[in-house]
């Protein structure tokens, strides 16, 4: 779904406190932004901030960080965010490919890939969040043993996922081909493939 321009985005987001553009200052800093040392949990791609925002309001005592590079997107969530005042949730407008300069070594405890872009071309595939590539950056900012979560409505990116995280040597903890509504936050995104009864895939893996 393309999203129209929204020109006041950044200046926008720029005043809302709950929202960082760009992270490199607090690296190894974010349990001082969240003044606790509650478990840090990272969805990459958030969109609009659906499933981030379900999650942090039914787990207050685990904090979140949205990471999106889209601004026309995540404007969305930031209202949102900064209407209910949702405190164990922070916004990072950001690209995936600099993850090392937001985040110590450790800092995230988990995880979240939601809806990533299959990138279906061969000569695309090393734009996949799942791909090696990201798995390299993972490792370096997760803690040992840390979980890494995927849905997704691609059975080929799912499979080819699935490939990634073996071939990595992360613990493939569980595997969903059609997971049920009842075991997952469902976002309007999602939805709409479960209104044409297409199936969630969904893995857990855990770095070793």
């Amino acid at each position: 779904m393309r999203l129209r321009h929204k020109p006041n985005a950044i200046p926008e987001m720029e005043k809302n406190p709950y929202v960082f553009l760009g992270g490199d200052k607090y690296k190894g800093k974010w349990k001082e932004i969240f003044a606790n040392d509650n478990p840090i949990h990272l969805e990459i791609g958030a969109g609009m901030g659906d499933f981030i925002i379900q999650k942090a309001l039914h787990n207050k005592d685990i904090n979140y960080i949205a990471l999106e590079m889209n601004t026309n997107a995540f404007v969305v969530a930031s209202r949102k965010i900064l209407d209910e005042e949702i405190q164990n949730v922070r916004g990072l407008i950001a690209n995936a490919e600099n993850l090392e300069d937001f985040f110590e070594r450790g800092e995230i405890d988990k995880i979240y890939l939601n809806f990533s872009t299959p990138w279906p071309k061969t000569r695309h595939h090393k734009r996949r969040l799942s791909h090696k590539r990201f798995l390299d950056r993972y490792v370096n900012i997760v803690k040992n043993g840390s979980v890494l979560e995927l849905k997704t409505d691609n059975e080929e990116f799912f499979d080819a996922s699935l490939e990634y995280f073996q071939e990595y040597g992360m613990t493939i903890e569980k595997v969903d081909r059609n997971l049920s509504i009842s075991e997952s936050f469902v976002t309007e995104y999602e939805n709409k493939f479960r209104m044409k009864n297409m199936p969630i895939y969904f893995v857990r893996a855990s770095f070793k």
